[in-house]
């Protein structure tokens, strides 16, 4: 093992010093010398970033035989797990290369490691920063706790298509959220970089992946740099300004130029104009399938994407096979080698690898850190603040714990769903199925009776595709008229029915688009004959994205979207349907009516002929056959008390560039439980030199509410949240009148107007 001092004393063989004083000019100095004592072979190394294979996230294969650490051939790992494992491969380059320079350690710690939260739409849907934060801050424990020094997290892309299944991953279809949420994981993740439980993050994926044409993953994005600007880009900008240290960049082409290979995007408005000083890397396989796209063979697409500002190659390999060639006969210059290669040194440096490359490496730590009681008593409690209750008829919840209680669905009794998609860490097994947690918080006055009713789909051929690269359900040996009967009779039996419908876990995510996005068939089918046994039903609803839910809408009494939950999901779903706990998420993305509607946002736009009624009038801009609103608007959620807005005041009519308003309403709880409101604010720009969105969210208060209590809720308006990026992107704010909105979701809001001066 090498000592911390030998580390020093090999490092001053080369007249290297690790500077104590001034941070970035130690760093500079610092990695000066040591570039300076580089061969181009091992600053080309530094940009390479092969799989370890323990966790398969994409196609392609690696070489990490020893030999390439020893020749400074890779400069970090992507899925890698195990602090021994990582330990010995940092042995490796540390005391086996010339330079001895550390590796980085990269996994898609995405919701958690061991310790898995919500998926990050779920996350998005308690509008709880804090509580979002502490999930990366334990998440980057636990990571570190394993040999982890870098996340490929956060994903901020916004998604307006609930066909695309990487809605999953993201914080929904609000740039102002979003935004919010990218700072948050920002600072949970990274803190100042000086601890060994802080890890490097990685916002993704830059930019504009969630906006792929007709929702299908790593298709083509076309929109002009207004629409960027003003509705995608400020979650990136955000996690930059917050001082994130790596940015991935996007599988999709932006104005016709793939990511990968776009300078514009990469080199003049990340580092130009946002200043962003970290190093960019490439998604899985990102530099050869600019191939695919159409742009060039394979060297000259490498020499394309380090020119046009990527630092790192993920997995292909290529920098190490191509630009050694591409210096030689003149077509990429040295410096543009050291550009990139600085900055992969600069970010060990800040991690503080140069001055203890086992700074991740404690093996005591797993025991200690990694999924811990109260890592899991946590996660129970944000799952429960996630789930949105989408409806609530006759107070069919929260159930008694009493009686009988049928749990009937393809998702109630396994494990492997709860987790969600990307939880590749997860332990998967110690996540106890629906019926376990309902067991456990019902206690013994209540029995419940469990029975599978359906397979997750008719079709076997599409349930594999959906589980192929995740985690399957088992198909039932039964046939679908055995499993029918079965959850028939039980449904009967009982006082109850909770039916646990949806997708499985690997419906959504990456390479999980869907254009049906109705509850599959045999769940249809199943949920519609318990409904014609006139019990009272609840629909436990797992789904990583918007469903259409007209049929159930209209016939089932309660429906709780639980998103997949994580770890603990089980437990804080039986919290909430017995009333332990109040469902407290809202809705960050809209639920169609019907998938012809997408994309679909509640920041739409009026056009030149919006309706002026809520039936169809004939040439305004409408359906024929299906009304222009969701079924349940962004801001959506119930809980099990009511509450009623006051009137919208402002302390002022008109506000100057430097001037402020107070915007306020008194919030009052008139159910007979205590519950949590998000308190939504919005704010239109009435006159504009551009078209404008009808609303734009640029404020919320999650608040606690006492029964019969009531609050002045005070919003402060400022001269930033009037801005936008006009016709020649200029962010500014022009004079003139200005709507303030404010209620519990987007759809219901009152309102006054001020006059910007």
């Amino acid at each position: 093992m090498i000592k911390l001092k030998h580390l020093f004393s090999v490092l001053s063989l080369f007249g290297i010093s690790i500077c104590t004083g001034q941070p970035q000019a130690g760093m500079d100095r610092f990695v000066d010398s040591l570039l300076a004592r580089m061969t181009l072979e091992e600053k080309i190394g530094q940009l390479n970033l092969p799989g370890a294979g323990d966790i398969i996230t994409g196609q392609g294969e690696s070489d990490i035989s020893p030999r390439r650490f020893e020749r400074g051939e890779i400069g970090g790992l992507l899925n890698l797990r195990g602090v021994e494992r990582v330990r010995n491969l940092q042995r490796v380059s540390v005391e086996k290369s010339r330079l001895g320079i550390p590796l980085l350690i990269g996994v898609d710690v995405i919701h958690g490691y061991e310790t898995v939260f919500p998926i990050p739409l779920a996350l998005s849907c308690t509008w709880d920063i804090p509580a979002i934060e502490k999930t990366a801050r334990i998440a980057a424990t636990e990571a570190s706790a394993d040999g982890v020094n870098w996340t490929l997290s956060p994903m901020v892309d916004i998604c307006r298509d609930a066909r695309w299944g990487r809605v999953a991953e993201g914080s929904g279809e609000d740039p102002w959220l979003g935004a919010e949420i990218a700072r948050a994981m920002v600072r949970g993740y990274q803190g100042d970089l000086t601890r060994n439980d802080e890890i490097l993050a990685c916002v993704k994926h830059f930019a504009l992946y969630g906006a792929a044409e007709a929702g299908r993953d790593y298709n083509s994005v076309d929109m002009s740099r207004q629409r960027m600007f003003n509705e995608y880009m400020l979650p990136y900008q955000a996690a930059v300004e917050e001082g994130v240290g790596s940015v991935m960049a996007s599988f999709n082409d932006v104005e016709g130029v793939p990511a990968t290979g776009n300078r514009w995007l990469m080199t003049e408005l990340l580092r130009d104009q946002w200043k962003f000083d970290g190093f960019v890397v490439t998604d899985y396989t990102g530099i050869p399938e600019m191939t695919a796209h159409g742009i060039g063979d394979l060297q000259s697409v490498t020499e394309q994407a380090l020119q046009a500002g990527i630092d790192m190659d993920m997995i292909s390999d290529l920098f190490v096979k191509y630009l050694k060639n591409s210096v030689e006969s003149g077509r990429v210059k040295p410096e543009e080698i050291d550009r990139a290669c600085r900055r992969i040194l600069e970010a060990k440096y800040k991690l503080g690898l140069f001055a203890d490359p086992y700074k991740f490496c404690d093996t005591e730590r797993p025991a200690r850190q990694i999924f811990t009681p109260e890592h899991r008593a946590f996660a129970r409690r944000i799952a429960a603040e996630s789930f949105v209750l989408l409806k609530n008829e006759k107070q069919t919840l929260p159930l008694a714990k009493q009686g009988r209680i049928a749990v009937i669905g393809p998702l109630a009794n396994t494990r492997a769903n709860m987790v969600g998609t990307w939880s590749v860490c997860a332990r998967e097994n110690s996540a106890a199925t629906l019926v376990e947690g309902l067991r456990e918080v019902a206690g013994k006055r209540a029995e419940i009776v469990y029975a599978k009713g359906s397979n997750l789909t008719y079709d076997p051929a599409l349930e594999e595709r959906a589980t192929m690269f995740g985690r399957s359900l088992g198909r039932d040996g039964r046939s679908d008229e055995e499993l029918l009967a079965e959850a028939l009779e039980a449904a009967r039996s009982c006082d109850v029915i909770v039916a646990a419908l949806g997708e499985s876990s690997e419906m959504s995510g990456e390479s999980s688009s869907r254009v049906d996005l109705h509850i599959p068939d045999a769940q249809q089918a199943l949920l519609r004959k318990l409904a014609e046994t006139g019990k009272p039903i609840v629909l436990v609803l797992f789904t990583g994205r918007p469903l259409i839910l007209n049929w159930e809408q209209e016939h089932i009494p309660a429906i709780l979207n639980v998103w997949f939950g994580g770890t603990e999901a089980a437990g804080a779903i039986g919290d909430v349907l017995f009333g332990d706990a109040a469902p407290g998420g809202r809705l960050t993305t809209s639920f169609p009516r019907h998938v012809g509607q997408l994309p679909m946002t509640y920041a739409y736009k009026s056009t030149g002929r919006p309706l002026q009624s809520s039936g169809f009038e004939k040439f305004r801009s409408n359906y024929l056959d299906v009304s222009n609103d969701p079924l349940y608007p962004f801001g959506y959620g119930l809980s099990y008390t009511t509450f009623a807005y006051g009137p919208v005041t402002l302390d002022r009519t008109s506000m100057t560039s430097d001037g402020r308003i107070v915007a306020s309403v008194t919030l009052t709880n008139t159910g007979d439980r205590d519950g949590e409101e998000v308190v939504q604010l919005y704010i239109r720009d009435v006159v504009c030199s551009i078209t404008r969105p009808v609303k734009e969210l640029k404020g919320f208060q999650r608040v606690a509410l006492k029964r019969g209590e009531s609050r002045r809720i005070d919003f402060e308006i400022t001269l930033p949240m009037l801005k936008f990026w006009n016709a020649h992107l200029d962010h500014v704010a022009e004079k003139g009148e200005f709507e303030v909105m404010i209620g519990g979701n987007s759809a219901e809001t009152q309102k006054k107007s001020f006059e910007f001066l």
